[in-house]
């Protein structure tokens, strides 16, 4: 800046205390944050232009050191102030330099910050530049009444335990989670569940197995989500549902099948819930559901009531050509009707008898006789 401006503008130009350090790592993932979070107070005697000071900004290190390191930090200038102190490093490769920028304030006597470097994981492996290796261990006490048990370390309140299908974390409140661990003991074990956290935009932790802890404790560094997931013995009879909620008070889930529940805006994880129902059960949303869903089964169950057979149609008539005759069938042709012989009224007292009476007979039988007689004869 030209020392006219400087020397017309004197009250808007600070001059600050800067010192600079290049630092090496090797390959792996690194969280920074400062060591005493609730002593790096802001100054009231340097002005507007000294609060937040002292402070501390992380980059890559200028030239082929800084190439490929990652740093994921609260502000996306790499800030890391009084609050929001925390920064993640992912070094690739060999090795990796970092630069860290300390500022001070002029006008004030103030400690330097005191930044810790813990290594959170061994160099990503083969699984993909996301995935790291093991998170910080932790004793963490195994569920003993069923059907599991939830931990993790919350953010102004610690580690807290709850049991396994409850909320973790309180929706709403704004406080986040940096690690959290699930050791459920019915239906499965154990054994059969692994999860895993989200670092920062696109990092994952590692797979962990069910009883494990997975993030940190104490670092002011947030996870901003998580998957689970059940191994393959455990997945063919249930399916795990993940329900989360957000600092930014956006929520997401039922999320399975370890899918990622986080929000799309990165905001830290608040709270969450696991469950752990039978594959049959898996799209009821929850309890009260799946008393509907028993119902609905139970109608389903019952017999259907017959259909009534339709009255079968009348074959259709087919017209003979014309001077065809129609075949005869013996139902066509109706018996001849014969008729009754007419009856001769008689009249009582007259004297005649009735035709076909015995006389008549006896008549008829001496003509014939005299008719052969006449034959005989020569």
């Amino acid at each position: 800046m030209p020392d006219s401006m400087a020397t017309d503008n004197p009250s808007r130009i600070t001059d600050l205390k800067v010192a600079g350090r290049v630092m090496t790592l090797d390959a792996g993932l690194y969280c920074i944050f400062h060591a005493s979070a609730d002593e790096a107070p802001g100054s009231t005697a340097g002005g507007a232009a000294s609060e937040g000071l002292p402070g501390v900004r992380i980059s890559r290190a200028p030239g082929p050191g800084g190439a490929g390191v990652g740093i994921a930090t609260f502000d996306a200038d790499g800030w890391l102030g009084a609050a929001r102190n925390a920064a993640l490093v992912r070094v690739p490769g060999a090795a990796g330099q970092i630069l860290i920028t300390i500022y001070h304030d002029p006008v004030r006597v103030s400690e330097t910050p005191r930044l810790q470097v813990v290594r959170l994981a061994d160099a990503p492996t083969a699984a993909g530049p996301g995935s790291a290796a093991v998170a910080p261990p932790a004793v963490v006490p195994k569920a003993e009444a069923p059907p599991g048990e939830l931990t993790a370390h919350i953010q102004r309140r610690g580690d807290v335990a709850h049991a396994l299908a409850e909320w973790m974390g309180t929706p709403g409140s704004g406080n986040w989670i940096e690690g959290f661990a699930i050791a459920p003991t019915r239906p499965i074990t154990a054994e059969d569940i692994e999860y895993q956290a989200v670092l920062g935009r696109g990092w994952m932790s590692p797979w962990v197995s069910g009883g494990q802890f997975c993030g940190s404790r104490g670092m002011a560094l947030p996870i901003l989500g998580l998957s689970v997931r059940l191994k393959p013995q455990a997945a063919a009879r249930y399916r795990c549902r993940v329900w989360a909620s957000f600092t930014d008070g956006s929520r997401t889930g039922p999320v399975t099948d370890g899918a990622v529940a986080e929000a799309e805006s990165a905001a830290p994880l608040e709270a969450f819930r696991v469950e752990i129902v039978p594959v049959a059960e898996s799209d009821i949303p929850d309890d009260g559901e799946r008393a509907l869903l028993a119902g609905a089964r139970a109608a389903e169950t019952k017999p259907p009531r017959r259909p009534r057979k339709p009255a079968a149609a009348p074959p259709p008539v087919v017209e003979a050509p014309a001077g065809t005759a129609r075949p005869r069938r013996a139902r066509d042709i109706a018996p001849p009707v014969e008729e009754a012989p007419p009856i001769e009224a008689v009249h009582p007292g007259r004297g005649r008898k009735a035709p076909g009476s015995r006389v008549d007979l006896l008549k008829a039988r001496r003509q014939m006789v005299a008719r052969r007689r006449a034959r005989q004869e020569p």
